[in-house]
Parts: C-alpha cells; sequence; structure tokens
C-alpha cells in the first residue's frame, strides 16, 4: 500500500487554507494551535529565525491585529510530499484583501508563504514556517 501524495497535498492545502480563513476574521489561533514544538519561523519583520512554539506564538501574538481581510486568493500552491507520507512541504502565493475606507477591496499585501507539514501522533503540524512578501527589492539582485 503506496502514499496517496495527491490526497495528502489536498489536505495540507485544506488545513493551510482553514488557518489563514481564520486568521482573516481575528482568530490567529488555527496558526498557532497548530504550530509543533520545535517549529522554526521566518517573518519578513524580524532579522532573525523564530525557534520554538513558545517564542513564535508570542512573537505573534505581539505583532498580531486583526486585519479584517475580506478576501484571500491562492495562487500557485505547490505540496512536494516525502515518498514515507510524513511530511510536506507547501508554497504558494497568497494576495490578501480589505476594504477601504469607500467599502472598496483593495489589495492589502502579497505574499510568498512557505508551510513545512510533519505528520506527528496521527496530525499534521507546521514544523517551519516562512513568510517573506511577494516583492522586496526593484531589481534583479544577487547574493
Amino acid at each position: 500500500m503506496g502514499v496517496n501524495k495527491e490526497e495528502i497535498s489536498k489536505t495540507i492545502l485544506a488545513l493551510e487554507k482553514s488557518f489563514n480563513e481564520r486568521w482573516s476574521v481575528g482568530d490567529n489561533r488555527g496558526y498557532l494551535d497548530n504550530y509543533a514544538e520545535e517549529i522554526s519561523y521566518f517573518d519578513p519583520i524580524e532579522k532573525d529565525l523564530v525557534v520554538g512554539r513558545d517564542a513564535a506564538v508570542a512573537h505573534i501574538e505581539a505583532i498580531y491585529s486583526n486585519p479584517h481581510i475580506v478576501r484571500n486568493e491562492y495562487l500557485n500552491p505547490v505540496v512536494h510530499v516525502s515518498d514515507g507520507g510524513d511530511f510536506a512541504v507547501l508554497a504558494y502565493n497568497l494576495n490578501t484583501y480589505v476594504l477601504d475606507y469607500n467599502g472598496n477591496e483593495e489589495q492589502l499585501r502579497a505574499w510568498n508563504a512557505t508551510e513545512a507539514y510533519q505528520l506527528i501522533d496521527g496530525k499534521w503540524r507546521i514544523v517551519h514556517s516562512n513568510w517573506a512578501f511577494a516583492q522586496t527589492a526593484t531589481g534583479a539582485i544577487a547574493s
């Protein structure tokens, strides 16, 4: 009996969307409660890697405010699943939208997101999270 990578990919993407939809309406606990104890976390406003669930939760809770996101666009999702079926990496682009003062939708942010999930005690947990602004430089650069 082989690993059903397509089914695992669907599960991972559904989990990520459910966490992000909760975040969008002001409930950050979807992500935070899913973090593994040993999570490593890159945030675009932090210079250093945040390591450990307690540190990641404290960091996010210190900067989090309800963004009132009204719509998300999940673009180019790719899930890489290990041959053993217990590890998966999800990468995607995320555009978030809010309402302006006139009630019109406007883009809030464009993100590049990477989440590494590991099956721990029968539950998919995020063991590494990397959020980056989709464009931080205006020209081609290397190193």
